[in-house]
């Protein structure tokens, strides 16, 4: 769906290969600017920006699980990378989405645009309900 409620087009989505460029850093085509301010400021967008920076990671450490030792040694080597890891993709995810905002030529206020609209309709019911 448009922002302004209405269908959304095929050519609106990047396909899989350009999404998982843009995922970890490409710039889209201008055609896709919407869909990148609903991906980087929509509901979700902090959750969806914590997962690709942590995906990698999850990957890179599994790997050392395959490296033979015993469970204690495997969790003492990946879980003091691994939990400050996610902690910062998620304190710093409106910094990235921010970041992305600005490299894709948009406004980075931007990344907050859904937050905004959810306090504005919020303000708008008290003040509906209960007046100024």
């Amino acid at each position: 769906m448009h922002m302004d409620g209405g269908p959304r087009t095929a050519r609106e989505r990047p396909g899989f290969w350009q999404y998982i460029a843009y995922s970890y850093g490409k710039v889209l085509p201008p055609q896709y600017r919407e869909w990148v301010i609903r991906d980087l400021g929509g509901p979700g967008a902090n959750f969806r920006m914590a997962i690709r920076l942590i995906l990698p990671a999850f990957v890179g450490l599994g790997l050392m699980w395959l490296i033979p030792a015993s469970l204690f040694v495997h969790v003492g080597m990946t879980l003091p990378i691994f939990l400050p890891f996610v902690y910062f993709s998620f304190v710093l995810g409106r910094v990235y989405r921010r970041h992305r905002l600005q490299v894709h030529g948009l406004d980075p206020d931007l990344a907050d645009w859904w937050a905004h609209e959810k306090d504005y309709a919020l303000r708008r019911e008290y003040e509906d309900r209960f007046g100024r």
